[in-house]
This record gives C-alpha cells, structure tokens and sequence, in this order.
C-alpha cells in the first residue's frame, strides 16, 4: 500500500498539503479535515489490514475502509477505525467510530503500536498490538443512516488528519485480501 518513499497510490481531498513523507512515514497535520484515500481498481470487500502508528500528544485520526474517494466532507461511505488516545474525544484507538465506541485508550501517545482490521462478510475485528478491541457483526437488520452511509459492502482505504495541529505517523500499511 505504501513504499515508504512516496505518496504514489494515494490522493488526498481538501488540505492536500496536510500529507506527506517522511523517514519512511505517511505524517498528518492538519490545519483541519483532509483524508488521503489509497487508490485501486479493484475494490476491498474481505480483508486484514494492518498498520503501525504513533500519535503525537493531542492528536485524533482514523483510518477508513470501505469508502471511496469524494472531494471534500467527511467520508459519507464507509466506517472509521478511531486513531485517538488520550485525546479529547471519548471515542479511542480502534472504536467503531459511532457504531462500537472503545472508551479507555488502548494505546499511548509517543509510542508506535499496531492497528489491525478484518473484514469478513459481516463481521469486523479491531485490534491494538494482538488485543481484540471490536469483534462486531452487522445485523441483518442494519440500516446504512441518513447522514452516513455505515455499511459492509466494499471500497477502498482512506487515512484521516482531524484537528488542528494534530500530528499522525503511520507506516508498514499492508492489506491482504480475503475471499
């Protein structure tokens, strides 16, 4: 997903400039919202994710999956894995963001740890450093909201910078796709 070198393969919306690398990092500071969403021709449905990441004090991120690229706003498609310690929000590292709310930081700032997901079918797994954080199947039931459209289906991967002056480092980003 990421050479270490460059931001090929990615593009970013709003704050372009919020995004860059450095030492072998994807780094976010954000003078406000921006995503950088990877792109591929063949979308992501079952799949393991990982990444190592280190948050800076007083920083708030996420990674989405399952959504696709749009200009500006957050992303209407898909879910958010929270990136988020000790920060203000009470939504942590590895939340559902809105949907499966971890409240205790399972991280800690100024430290790498790794952040995994899998997606089968219906099912999400979050994990922090090997810990299982989310293990949440969609009900059959499940409605995709009005204002989001939060539904496993498929897409692709976006990183997010949220607030002003946060700073995010993530690197190692793999994907394996599942059948």
């Amino acid at each position: 997903m990421f050479d270490g070198k460059s931001l090929k393969g990615w593009k970013a919306n709003e704050n372009q400039e919020s995004f860059w690398v450095k030492d072998g990092c994807i780094v976010t500071n954000a003078p406000g919202r921006c995503h950088l969403f990877y792109e591929t021709e063949k979308p992501f449905r079952n799949f393991e994710f990982k990444a190592q990441i280190m948050t800076l004090p007083h920083s708030n991120a996420g990674v989405y999956f399952h959504t696709s690229f749009q200009d500006e706003g957050w992303p209407k498609v898909g879910f958010e894995c929270q990136v988020n310690n000790p920060y203000h929000d009470p939504k942590k590292t590895a939340s559902l963001y809105g949907v499966v709310d971890c409240l205790d930081a399972p991280a800690k700032d100024d430290e790498w740890f790794e952040l995994y997901i899998k997606v089968d079918g219906k099912r999400v797994i979050t994990k922090v450093n090997d810990k299982t954080i989310v293990d949440w199947t969609q009900p059959s039931d499940w409605k995709k909201g009005e204002s989001f459209e939060r539904i496993l289906n498929e897409g692709t991967f976006a990183l997010q910078g949220h607030d002003p002056g946060s700073t995010v480092l993530f690197r190692n980003l793999l994907v394996k796709r599942l059948p």
